[in-house]
Parts: structure tokens; sequence; C-alpha cells
């Protein structure tokens, strides 16, 4: 992988104002999903999961 390329890809993105909003990322390496909360200056990650508590991947 090359500096160039980016490991995260943006799957969809919220706007809630100026400084609040959300992101669904997704790691192309592992094909998991992450949604991504921020608020100000503070905000979280954490991974989607399914319904048996698994880390939802799409490796496409």
């Amino acid at each position: 992988m090359s500096k160039k390329d980016k490991r995260f890809e943006i799957v969809t993105k919220e706007s809630h104002g100026m400084a609040i909003g959300t992101m669904i990322l997704r790691d192309k390496h592992t094909g998991i999903h992450y949604l991504f909360s921020q608020a100000g200056y503070g905000g979280g990650l954490t991974p989607l999961l399914d319904s048996d508590g698994k880390p939802m991947i799409d490796k496409g």
C-alpha cells in the first residue's frame, strides 16, 4: 500500500449543523464498517454490529 492509498472510505456522511455530524466509514482492508460521531471538539468511533453482535463486513 502506498502513502497515497487511503485505508478508510466514507460510505455515508450526515451533517447536523456546523460542528455536529455522523459518518459511516469502511476499512478497505477488513471491510468492517464503523460509525463516527462528532459534536464540537468531541467525537467517538465504534464498529457497526449485525444482529448476531458481529462486526458488519462488506468486502465490496
